[in-house]
């Protein structure tokens, strides 16, 4: 194979059913994480303009959660307490560009370590590059591969229309939307593993970089939107494609015969962006960035026809924390596979339990800002002062509540900081057999600036200006 070539994508051919066999049941999983969509970007949220048939589908196939967090208020943070279960800063992920400790411990190592084969296709984002997203190199420390994944076809940061990926260290050059490319390259995975004589339970995490800028979209994914201006067009355009790509995924699952035990779980990084209407984030307070909930609040869904039999809408509170701890009991893994403190907890009990409230308090923390919610009440600290709200009568966050003398206020702010104080020692590294953080720590910092990036940069700008 030429180290760069050209790959044109195509609709997905027929898919031969396989299914597992033998006495694993465990099921086979796939994470699949927008960039940038809003809480109120769905069909199902009564959007305005946008219809999404496929997350709808979704939706009324398995359980719905309408009050689902992320991990933090952008990209690298949440997907790094996808990967560990933990608060971002326990990882070294402070904010976007920031590389995950390589003596963190993965959902991608604890499954491939039980006997899954894994991948990740898309988006990475946590090996401390910035800027816009570039093949990841095969000698990169930080590679999805350093973090447990057998299999990787990813980007460092948001990608778009006409991609470069790295196929594990291989630059190569795809034409067309980059939600359906990287769907269609993670089914062709996910089909080469089944064929094999082993049929080991496969973890697959897709990463789109849809509908994060640069916003590029096709003639046909606009035309619903030609009464808007042309960055909606486009932006709204790019969620139609990523949703049809989810459609060409469950159809893949059901062709290769495993939709049934195919764990699906989807969810947002983050909050939606500023300047596209207050519909984005379902007109709750804040965007992208903010800890309000409109930033941190967003639509999550989880398919699994074998065990969630019978559709429904929570309002059970759960976070991107919550994703390893709830694949651990699913895959029954052990204890030891997760790095402690945990931040979240298993979600499994929803799955087949009608669940109402949250017993144990979600926390956040990002950018020198920490919210804890616990009940229906929602402590914010930034800019050394304290903010409450009642999440039950005042989803927008229109009426602090706090009050220092305040028992309820008090509880909160006992609860924050005592977390606080938890944390601050997981950011020295105290969490890890060494004590600290290991000196082989890259830094966050700017590809281009990058000297192992240095021989590609006339070779990406080529590709650009094709």
């Amino acid at each position: 194979m030429k180290p760069f070539h050209l790959i044109t994508a195509g609709l997905i051919g027929f898919l031969a059913p396989v299914t597992l066999s033998g006495a694993d049941e465990r099921p086979h999983i796939i994470l699949v994480m927008a960039d940038d969509q809003g809480w109120g970007q769905v069909g199902y949220a009564n959007h305005p303009y946008l219809k999404t048939p496929n997350l709808d589908a979704m939706a009324g196939n398995g359980l719905r959660f309408d009050r689902f967090y992320a991990g933090a208020s952008n990209c690298s943070p949440t997907r790094a307490t996808v990967l560990t279960g933990r608060s971002n800063d326990r990882t070294g992920v402070f904010d976007h560009g920031y590389p995950l400790r390589a003596q963190e411990k993965t959902v991608a190592q604890g499954l491939r370590d039980a006997g899954y084969t894994t991948g990740h296709f898309g988006k990475w984002h946590l090996n401390g590059l910035r800027g816009p997203g570039v093949p990841i190199l095969k000698n990169d420390s930080h590679s999805p591969g350093a973090f447990g994944f057998d299999t990787w076809f990813s980007v460092t940061n948001f990608f778009d229309y006409d991609p470069l990926l790295s196929r594990e260290g291989t630059i190569e050059a795809h034409r067309g939307d980059s939600s359906e490319i990287i769907v269609k390259e993670a089914l062709k995975f996910i089909e080469s593993k089944l064929s094999q004589a082993e049929k080991s339970p496969i973890f697959t995490v897709i990463w789109f970089g849809s509908p994060h800028s640069p916003m590029i979209a096709n003639d046909s994914d606009r035309e619903g939107f030609s009464q808007l201006e042309e960055k909606y067009q486009h932006h709204l355009g790019e969620l139609v494609a990523m949703d049809r790509s989810l459609g060409t995924l469950r159809s893949g699952l059901r062709n290769l015969g495993i939709a049934h035990n195919t764990l699906l779980w989807f969810n947002s990084d983050n909050g939606g962006l500023p300047g596209f209407g207050k519909e984005t984030v379902g007109y709750l307070r804040g965007n992208k960035n903010l800890m309000y909930e409109g930033g941190l609040r967003v639509p999550a869904i989880i398919e699994w026809p074998r065990i969630i039999k019978n559709a429904r809408v929570t309002n059970y509170r759960a976070s991107t924390m919550d994703i390893f701890p709830t694949l651990a009991e699913v895959a029954n893994l052990p204890s030891s596979s997760m790095l402690q403190p945990q931040d979240g907890h298993s979600l499994r009990p929803l799955f087949t339990k009608d669940i109402k409230e949250r017993k144990a308090p979600l926390f956040f923390h990002h950018r020198d800002r920490g919210v804890v919610i616990h009940g229906n009440l929602k402590l914010i600290s930034q800019k050394q002062a304290f903010e409450v709200y009642n999440l039950e009568n005042d989803d927008e966050e229109t009426r602090n509540i706090y009050h220092a003398d305040d028992p309820s206020s008090q509880e909160l702010r006992t609860l924050y900081l005592d977390w606080k104080a938890s944390l601050d020692a997981s950011r020295s590294g105290k969490d890890y057999p060494e004590g600290h953080v290991a000196a082989s720590q890259p830094a966050r910092r700017f590809w281009k600036d990058d000297p192992a990036y240095l021989p590609f940069l006339k070779r990406f700008q080529q590709n650009v200006n094709q």
